[in-house]
């Protein structure tokens, strides 16, 4: 099983809703979509609500996102975090630095 991928825009507001799992191959997908969409996007959100799964390389991709943020002074965040998801954040240490809604 692999992820899907929904995205949704409105105005400077970007969120893109996972479901599934995320690893190398699906990382590789989601950098592509997030990277294609970030014109003119001063706001990512991404909903993890439906995701099972993440390896290192999603959240590579998340860090990815964050950074383009920073760039154009704008703000990222996750949201609807289960607790596997929240776990491996924290463990990682990117909810030290991340936008976490639960």
């Amino acid at each position: 099983m692999g992820v899907e991928i929904k995205k949704e825009r409105n105005g400077n507001v970007l969120t893109i809703y996972l479901s599934g799992r995320v690893a190398v191959k699906e990382a590789e997908e989601l950098g592509k979509v997030v990277r294609s969409e970030l014109d003119g996007i001063t706001d990512l959100i991404f909903d993890l609500e439906e995701l099972s799964y993440i390896t290192s390389a999603g959240l590579r991709v998340f860090l990815m996102g964050q950074s383009s943020m920073d760039e154009v002074e704008g703000k990222m965040k996750l949201i609807h975090v289960s607790k596997l998801v929240r776990d491996l954040l924290d463990m990682t240490r990117f909810s030290d630095f991340m936008k976490i809604e639960e």
